[in-house]
């Protein structure tokens, strides 16, 4: 299925908030609620729309530091990728993990509430990830601008 004009609308929508109830969402994308409804339906079960969460405030919770994390392995064979994949998705402040075509193999973000507990962190889960060769840590020192909306 392809997505007409109508459906960009309730995805952008969607994408600012969430929890926009059906009423308001179909005044926004100007269809009338329950033809609203039918289409986020539709965009729910053919996979567009994955997920319903709640963005939390890395500095309310006390993590303010995000790290990224530029990781090298000893080799590419798929044992090596699939050990190191379900090593480090078990971390708990690990936001996300890329496999990379370029000089890193994977890059990391994580959050940390300040460097001694990204020290904590790197000591006791990313020193002990497995094939691993070689590890380069950058810490953000500011983020200039964050979205997790879609250009849709």
């Amino acid at each position: 299925m392809s997505l007409d004009e109508t459906d960009r609308r309730i995805l952008r929508a969607l994408q600012r908030k969430g929890r926009l109830p059906n009423a308001e969402l179909s005044e926004q994308v100007n269809l009338s609620a329950s033809a609203c409804h039918r289409r986020v339906q539709r965009l729910e079960a053919e996979g567009y729309i994955r997920d319903y969460v709640a963005l939390l405030n890395p500095r309310k919770l006390g993590l303010p530091t995000t790290v990224f994390v530029e990781i090298k392995l000893q080799a590419q064979a798929d044992e090596v990728l699939e050990a190191f994949e379900k090593a480090v998705a078990r971390i708990p402040d690990v936001l996300e993990c890329h496999l990379m075509a370029g000089t890193a193999d994977y890059i990391l973000k994580l959050v940390a509430e300040d460097t001694e507990d990204f020290a904590r962190i790197h000591r006791q889960y990313l020193t002990r990830l497995p094939g691993v060769a070689q590890m380069q840590s950058s810490f953000a020192l500011r983020t200039v601008f964050k979205t997790t909306a879609l250009p849709v």
